[in-house]
């Protein structure tokens, strides 16, 4: 056995896949999977975002890369900057996202797999870099899926900079469809010099001198910001649930808090007593979420820390659990783990965008400093020179023999709901990887409850005359994320499930 891959498209699971035959371990798979992701999954993945990853090697250390991205050094005046709302319709809703070059906060992702390759890594760059290069020099077909993904974000890919670029062949004043082939030339020139000259390339050289230029006095970005970048090692946030132990990413991200801060409040709740899906199986994990939102509401106004994890502070959510119990981002996650037991588990994102193109580059950077989620304080209010939280929280659940599961989520705020129902699903319930992830999902929060269709009627019924505002999906949706996951049993055999709400594929390499 060679390893096992879960990705959200069949071409960036494949190039992980090649690159394990080829002798490669997982963290060199991820870095391929990454930059392929860049050219298969434009909206989730780009060169100007930032991300995370777990990284656990064959010994078992494990640590967290923050590569996410980082507030600049200096702020223009609110005035001067290219911001602007845009609205994109999600047929059931409406939703503002802020775009415009300032909007990008500094980008990390190169730097920081850069980082990885160098202290993990076993193949040359050039190598794991290849593959995406060739994909965008010769063109990749548009799947379904992502030709979806352009038309829900379409006023940020139909901009004047970014049209050209995202276009089809058959009408240029259109989106890509389905079955168009989509090359990006300009981003395979850029792959090319980034495997021949490395990453001083993008924030030294170049590719910094073009972000800067492309900025100017309309964004805040400054050649100082990007040479200054540094990629965080973190240790992981870990706690031990029901005889299993979660690893995850630490603060300042908030994601994975927020998960860990749920799982201790279920920590001593029995969830199986009357069966997976009952009402009050279901209800004690809405109350979980509503607790857990209520919490970071409270606890956070100084940004995500280990503060919420105080004893004293569970206990207190813990009974008021035990008394009531009786939006969609840019994201892409990638799942690897190799012969060696070495893991990798990470996730990316581009945020939507900021609807500029750098020019020469094919790339477009982030919208970060737009995100809502991002800067609770209001826009234009951040702090300089300041690593921004994130709800992307790639993580690793060890089990009570040994085995290991490597999974993350897309899905801004669902991101932590989705992790956190299919931990409880493998530890609460005994699922296997596939039943833990397809099963349906609820999200709640500001007390609109979310539910996806497959529960028992009574249990929605009950639900949802208790939460006059819900909505009901009648089959599974990707609001709901898309965890992307392999697993490793004590006994050296492989699983993996690539989750179908976002498209996600699997691939065991043998």
């Amino acid at each position: 056995m060679k390893g096992a891959v879960a990705a959200g498209h069949s071409i960036t699971a494949d190039t992980a896949a090649e690159v394990l035959r080829a002798g490669g371990n997982a963290f060199d798979a991820a870095i391929a999977a990454f930059f392929t992701a860049c050219v298969c999954e434009p909206v989730l993945a780009s060169l100007g975002g930032g991300g995370f990853l777990l990284a656990r090697d064959s010994t078992g250390r494990t640590k967290v890369f923050d590569f996410f991205t980082h507030t600049p050094l200096k702020q223009q005046a609110e005035i001067d900057v290219h911001f602007y709302p845009v609205t994109v319709d999600f047929g059931s809703a409406q939703q503002e996202f802020h775009i415009g070059l300032g909007s990008c906060a500094t980008p990390g992702v190169v730097r920081g797999l850069s980082t990885v390759h160098k202290q993990l890594g076993l193949m040359p760059m050039k190598e794991l870099i290849q593959p995406a290069m060739e994909l965008a020099r010769d063109g990749v077909e548009v799947d379904p899926f992502q030709a979806y993904l352009l038309q829900l974000v379409a006023p940020i890919y139909s901009t004047k900079s970014a049209l050209p670029l995202f276009s089809s062949p058959a009408n240029r004043q259109r989106l890509i469809a389905p079955g168009d082939l989509s090359k990006n030339t300009e981003l395979a020139e850029v792959m090319e010099s980034l495997a021949l000259e490395g990453e001083d390339l993008f924030y030294r050289g170049e590719i910094a001198r073009a972000i800067v230029q492309v900025c100017g006095d309309k964004g805040h970005l400054t050649y100082k910001d990007l040479v200054e970048y540094e990629t965080m090692v973190r240790d992981p946030l870990s706690t031990e649930y029901k005889g299993h132990y979660f690893y995850t990413n630490p603060p300042p991200s908030a994601g994975g808090i927020l998960i860990n801060f749920g799982l201790n409040l279920l920590k001593h709740i029995d969830l199986k007593r009357g069966g997976y899906g009952n009402y009050k199986h279901i209800r004690t994990l809405t109350e979980i979420m509503l607790k857990t939102s209520a919490a970071r509401v409270e606890h956070f106004a100084e940004g995500p820390h280990h503060g919420l994890l105080d004893e004293d502070l569970l206990e207190l959510y813990r009974r008021e659990v035990y008394k009531t119990a009786r939006a969609y981002r840019g994201t892409t996650h990638v799942s690897v783990i190799d012969g060696q037991r070495n893991i990798a588990a990470m996730t990316v994102s581009n945020g939507e965008g900021c609807g500029e193109l750098v020019p020469g580059t094919g790339m477009m950077l982030n919208n970060m400093l737009g995100e809502e989620d991002l800067n609770p304080g209001g826009f234009h209010r951040w702090k300089t020179n300041q690593r921004m939280s994130s709800m992307m929280a790639p993580s690793i659940l060890q089990d009570q023999n040994g085995g290991l599961t490597a999974f993350g989520s897309g899905g801004s705020n669902r991101i932590r709901t989705a992790i956190l129902q299919v931990v409880s699903n493998i530890t609460d319930f005994n699922l296997d990887l596939e039943s833990a992830i397809v099963k349906p999902r609820i999200h709640i929060e500001t007390d609109v409850f979310n539910v996806e269709a497959g529960l028992p009627s009574d249990t929605i019924d009950r639900l949802t005359r208790e939460f006059t505002e819900h909505r009901i999906f009648d089959q599974a949706n990707m609001f709901f994320g898309g965890v992307h996951a392999v697993h490793l049993d004590s006994g050296g055999g492989v699983t993996c499930m690539g989750d179908p709400r976002r498209n996600g594929v699997g691939v065991i390499v043998n």
